[in-house]
């Protein structure tokens, strides 16, 4: 017995060997192009020297602590050694000693990125969350040249930033690209600068186009399966003719490396956003003054648009463009511009991206008609406003109000009381929501209490009866569903279908 375990390991070795060879004869017989193509060697060398990294010292507090070491995933071969090294930097702390209580003077922290060269003259295009609150910004060249840079601009919303320096010698610039010409599949190469190693260059593919993952209002990410890691964000994603198409900006990992999700801003939005900084410093963006929502199934059906498409008008803003070209809540707008709009992103992206002051021709949907509506686009204010919360005052006792059921809502009159009660402004009228049945198609779409229906199918109402009048109309009209218009207590009005039958 004991005699049968070599010969059975010579076997499995044999075997080994075969799989080996076999495994071998498979990847010879795979063309090139399957592997990746030829040229990306070649299209490397001709853009490295454009690619730059980007190191920003910061003064911060003292008691920040490991603050300033580099945030590395956890396990990185390189935790160990930073740690050892801020440790030593600012001395061991004593045993049995504490020196977080001590008062010590600022120190400055230090954080490194990617960037590239789009002028010669000396433009650099990065992410804003490379360089935001950095005291001093540092290029470093492809040859290790070391170069102070200043800050152009910023665009928090695209997280886009520009940089400009003065060349001690001629550089190489790269132009940006079509990303709207990528295709699925198509290959791409990512440069940069990842974990602090210097420039690096990796290649992968388009995994996916017009990624909206909540990182912002127009959100169009290029997905790329290319490895992208910490360092690499605001390094240049190019396609095969050596063309910036994206600008790398961030990864989802549970580990803080390349899981290969790696997104990308696309060219035609950066392009457009470096334009207006280097012109004017900051972004001028198109306005329309409308607030919109989704055009649901449940909703198409109710405006009889088929099929679901567009961004359904909720609100107008007073001192917006949209109002004196007649656009109203319960449009719905499904081309801007020439362009077709398939959703709210849509909108949002098209009306940003059109230059302040142009007439555009807005096509929308008034109850099931096609109407053309020329608009001059205002410009978005940036400004936050911040609004003050109210102070809680002490309720008095409030008579309760005849109501009456209706799409499981309780619906009644609107009241001073009720006002006052669930904070009502003056200028809202409608029937106001007391009471919501937790089995509701209503709780599902999150309507509540205090909630006011201003209208039923695009027609105004006054009273609870004229709910019920309404919604007994359209069950006889074989209707499966009413489409409300809501508005809260501040006036701000959404679109709500429920199901009637």
């Amino acid at each position: 017995m004991t005699g049968a375990k070599p010969a059975l390991t010579s076997r499995l070795r044999l075997m080994g060997i075969a799989i080996s060879l076999g495994a071998a004869s498979m990847l010879a017989s795979v063309p090139a192009s399957a592997r990746g193509p030829d040229g990306i060697a070649d299209i490397a060398e001709k853009v490295i020297d454009s690619v730059v990294n980007i190191s920003t010292s910061q003064s911060v507090d003292a008691k920040s602590g490991r603050d300033a070491m580099p945030q590395l995933p956890p396990g990185s071969p390189f935790e160990e050694f930073f740690d050892d090294f801020f440790k030593n930097r600012r001395g061991a702390v004593p045993k049995g000693g504490d020196k977080s209580g001590e008062m010590q003077p600022p120190r400055k922290t230090n954080s490194l990125g990617s960037g590239f060269i789009v002028d010669a003259a000396g433009v650099v295009v990065t992410n804003n969350h490379v360089i935001a609150d950095a005291d001093e910004i540092n290029l470093i060249m492809n040859d290790g040249t070391k170069i102070k840079a200043e800050l152009v601009g910023v665009d928090k919303k695209t997280d886009i930033a520009v940089l400009k320096f003065k060349p001690v010698k001629p550089v190489t610039a790269v132009k940006f690209g079509d990303s709207d010409k990528l295709r699925l599949g198509e290959w791409v190469i990512a440069i940069g600068n990842p974990f602090s190693l210097g420039g690096s260059v990796t290649a992968g593919i388009v995994s996916a186009r017009n990624r909206d993952i909540s990182q912002g209002p127009y959100d169009s990410y290029i997905q790329t399966d290319a490895s992208i890691n910490r360092g690499n964000s605001g390094g240049p994603l190019f396609n095969l003719e050596g063309e910036v198409v994206g600008v790398n900006t961030l990864i989802i990992s549970p580990t803080g490396g390349s899981i290969g999700l790696g997104f990308a801003v696309p060219s035609k939005t950066v392009a457009a956003v470096v334009d207006q900084l280097r012109q004017f410093g900051e972004l001028r963006r198109g306005w329309l003054g409308v607030r919109i929502q989704q055009v649901t199934e449940e909703i198409a059906e109710s405006l009889n648009i088929k099929p679901a498409r567009g961004a359904l008008v909720a609100g107008i803003d007073d001192k917006g463009p949209a109002k004196p070209a007649g656009i109203e809540p319960g449009d719905v707008v499904v081309k801007f511009d020439g362009k077709d709009v398939k959703d709210p992103k849509d909108l949002s992206r098209v009306v940003a991206d059109t230059a302040v002051g142009k007439e555009v021709d807005v096509v929308i949907i008034r109850k099931g008609n096609e109407e053309t509506r020329k608009v001059t686009l205002g410009r978005l204010e940036d400004t936050e406003k911040v609004q003050q919360a109210a102070a809680k005052t002490k309720e008095d006792p409030v008579e309760k109000p005849v109501t009456q059921k209706a799409l499981g809502l309780d619906l009644a009159a609107l009241s001073k009381d009720l006002r006052t009660k669930y904070k009502i402004k003056e200028s809202v009228k409608g029937v106001i929501i007391t009471g919501v049945d937790g089995s509701s198609d209503a709780a599902d779409k999150r309507l509540s209490a205090g909630d006011v229906i201003v209208e039923v199918a695009q027609e105004a109402v006054a009273s609870a009866a004229d709910i019920k009048k309404r919604v007994d109309q359209l069950k006889k009209d074989g209707k499966k569903s009413v489409l409300l218009l809501v508005s809260n207590g501040e006036g701000e009005l959404r679109f709500v279908a429920l199901g009637v039958q």
